[in-house]
Parts: structure tokens; sequence; C-alpha cells
């Protein structure tokens, strides 16, 4: 089952807790099983008056779930992303999430000029504001702090549109194409990494130009953008998107004795190109072992990644590297 999930944004103070806090009863009255995950960097303590977990249980929400940096409720005792925690929750009708805020999932931005905050440029990629400001000539709903009735109508609308809207399985649960038409077309980027790791015989034969096929970076980064621009001939349920330009960079890093990958990739269209930026990693990571498999066999090909994407309903994304030093 594919759970509706809408996120909620906002500054420290913009009140998002006391908003999910009014929201959910209205939500429960229309009939919706609610679920709650919230993301706190901060610690937190739960279950007792005053703190966010006992608001919402006590405004009715039937699942809650709360991650820091070292617990999750339920006592599991190691930090979650949100698709784990999204995974724990499975007999609701409605999943909202506070935090997470690079998460790639539909998103109500909260903004109160009395907390200090003001909009930020791209508050147009939410699915909609709730702001104490007077807004105009916005091209997405706009919702006073007041008008919590609206929200929650406007959820339950969006949640019953994501349920009817999961078209990548056909009536019968097996796999299509997803129509797009009627989707406009937007400015969409998005950027990938990845990485082929080496011994020390083959690194210095990369940068020396000395492997016997030929000149290892450039012929794989021809592999890559060519890749690129075929990723629907591969990914079966991947659109074709016209590509503005695709950048291939690849690179050596001697202290981790690696080749380093990078692809960035821009178009104008109906969906994005995030399959294209991996696809083209992806295969010139091959192409990188293909023209050094003579000398080494177990080359380690490894953190293919999507960096950052813009653009679409669900907003933007970018990666929380992690330090693997």
């Amino acid at each position: 089952m594919n759970i509706p999930v809408i996120g909620f944004s906002g500054y420290s103070g913009t009140g998002k807790t006391t908003l999910l806090e009014k929201i959910i009863p209205i939500l429960k009255a229309g009939g919706l099983r609610v679920g709650v995950i919230k993301h706190d960097g901060h610690g937190f303590e739960i279950d007792r008056p005053g703190k966010d977990t006992y608001r919402f249980v006590q405004a009715g929400a039937d699942r809650v779930l709360i991650t820091s940096p070292d617990k999750t409720v339920q006592m599991i005792q190691n930090a979650m992303d949100l698709e784990a925690c999204i995974g724990m929750i499975s007999d609701v009708d409605l999943i909202l999430v506070e935090g997470f805020k690079h998460a790639s999932v539909p998103r109500i931005g909260i903004y109160r000029t009395t907390a200090g905050t003001s909009l930020p440029e791209t508050a147009e990629n939410y699915m909609a504001i709730v702001t104490d400001e007077a807004l105009h000539g916005m091209s997405i709903p706009c919702f006073s702090l007041e008008e919590v009735q609206g929200v929650a109508e406007f959820i339950m609308k969006e949640a019953e549109k994501m349920h009817s809207d999961f078209t990548h399985f056909n009536d019968q649960g097996r796999a299509r194409m997803v129509d797009v038409g009627d989707k406009d077309q937007t400015k969409r980027t998005a950027a990938a990494a990845g990485r082929v790791l080496v011994n020390e015989e083959t690194f210095r034969l990369i940068q020396s130009g000395g492997m016997k096929k030929g000149d290892v970076l450039t012929v794989a980064q021809i592999a890559g953008i060519m890749a690129a621009k075929h990723t629907p001939d591969w990914i079966p349920m991947c659109h074709p998107v016209p590509l503005n330009g695709i950048d291939l960079r690849l690179s050596l890093d001697e202290s981790r004795r690696s080749v380093e990958i990078e692809a960035e990739a821009s178009c104008v269209g109906k969906t994005g190109v995030e399959m294209e930026v991996l696809t083209a990693v992806s295969c010139a990571a091959l192409t990188v072992y293909d023209m050094c498999k003579a000398v080494q066999k177990d080359m380690v090909i490894a953190d293919i990644r999507l960096l950052k994407k813009t653009g679409g309903i669900h907003g933007d994304y970018v990666i929380e590297e992690q330090n693997d030093e």
C-alpha cells in the first residue's frame, strides 16, 4: 500500500507543531487515519505533557513516530531516514511529516513575520503556503495561520489525488509508464556522483595515460554523456527527456585511490532528470572498469547517489552528505 505523505516546513518558532495539532482532529473527523512523523535534530523526550509526541497523540493521531540523530521512538538506537520511518507505518491513510527538510516529499511551507522569517526564493516549489503575510501573485494556494479548516480540506483533497495518481501501477498491479501529459513544463536540474576504487598500479596507469585501451577518463566521459541521452532505452518506465545539457566530470583522488565521477543535467520538461545523471555516472563507472579490467579485476564501483535535484511538484532535494573519511 502506498500512503500519501505531506511534509510541513518552516523555521523554528513558526508554529509547525501547533498547526499540525489543529489539523489532525479535522482530518480525523473527515474519516482519515492519520500518522505523524517528526524529525528532531536536537534529541527529544517522549510522551509527557507539553512534548510534541504527547500533543499529537492527544490530538487524535493514530500513529506517531519521532526520530533524532541518535534514536527513534520505539527505542530503536540509531537514526532513521524518512523512507525507513514511513516503512514502519502501514495502517493509516495519510502521513504528515514535520522536519526532514531535505527529503523529497510534497510540502506545505509555514512562515510568519512575527517569528522573524520570510518566504524563501524557492517558496513556489511548495504545494501550499501558510503564513501571516498578505501574499499576492503566488501560483500556489496560500492560507493564513487562522485558516486551519482550509488547510485541512486542502490536505484531504491532495491526499485523495495522491491515492488516485500513484500511476506507476495499473489496475491489475502491473507496472506502467506514468502519464505526464497534464503536467506543466518547468525547469528541472539534477546532479549525481559516484566513484571507482582502484589499486595503486591501476591508479598510476590511469594517471599516466598508460592503459592499453586509451585515455580512461576521456572515454568514460563520452560514454556517460551518451548514456544520459539514452536513459529511456535502458530504464523501462523512464520518459524521454529533452536534455538542455549534460556535464560529466571525472577526476582522480590520490588519497582514496579512486576515479571520482560527477554529472549534472538540466531540461525544461514535464519530468525530472534524476535518472539521466544517475545513468551517466553509472555508465561512466562501468566504462572505467572496462578500460582497466585487464590490469585489475577487483575494482569497486561505489557510492552512486543523487546529490541534488530542483523543480517538479516534490520540490528541491539536496543530499545530506556523510563524512566517509
